[in-house]
């Protein structure tokens, strides 16, 4: 099965939805919008990321950066979900 992080890896820009409240009212559950390839290093604080966070895959907002941990990653209710270097995706256009 080939997933969404292969396929941003791919190079492969596409459009999407998740279920689910935690990015309300940026995007609402099942809201589609397309998701474009990027890296930690390419994105910015505010920026919606398609990322993985202690083995799970997010589409969440950059809280932080910084250069050794990489993005803090969170919701929109104020919880972060932690750090990481595993950014594949960024969202480029709600829909």
């Amino acid at each position: 099965m080939i997933t969404k992080a292969d396929r941003l890896i791919a190079g492969e820009t596409f459009i999407t939805s998740e279920t689910g409240n935690s990015m309300a009212p940026k995007i609402k559950s099942g809201q589609k919008h397309v998701l474009a390839p990027a890296t930690w290093e390419s994105v910015m604080v505010g920026d919606i990321v398609y990322c993985k966070v202690n083995g799970r895959y997010y589409t969440h907002l950059v809280r932080g950066t910084n250069k050794t941990r990489g993005c803090l990653i969170g919701n929109m209710r104020g919880n972060t979900n932690g750090y990481t270097k595993q950014v594949y995706g960024k969202v480029i256009e709600i829909l």
